[in-house]
């Protein structure tokens, strides 16, 4: 019984890490996606990198990623930056990508 109680408490752990793993992959990629969106409202700076902690706290609104989509949607609108949906999506899948590539290196 010990190996599997050995086991079984590896998969918890490994599962425990995996979350904290994506959380972390989710929470860069929204930083540089708030970064993404500064640059194009013309915020930089530390301005830039308050506004980014503003897009990675808008994730935490609803389960899924639509909250931080909305967000960064409405703040391009309403200043009539002239982005489409499809592009912000794009970029989003592509941050996400760089945001792993960022953690996966961070943790070797």
């Amino acid at each position: 019984m010990t190996a599997f109680n050995d086991r079984e408490k590896a998969a918890e752990a490994k599962f425990s890490r995996d979350q904290e793993t994506a959380f972390k992959i989710m929470a860069r990629r929204n930083k540089l996606l708030g970064l993404w969106v500064a640059e194009h409202l013309g915020i930089d700076g530390d301005e830039a990198e308050a506004y980014a902690r503003e897009v990675v706290k808008a994730d935490f609104e609803r389960p899924g990623e639509e909250d931080v989509f909305e967000k960064i949607w409405e703040d391009l609108q309403s200043r009539g930056i002239d982005l489409s949906e499809h592009r912000v999506r794009r970029q989003m899948a592509d941050l996400m990508d760089e945001a792993e590539r960022q953690i996966v290196e961070e943790g070797s």
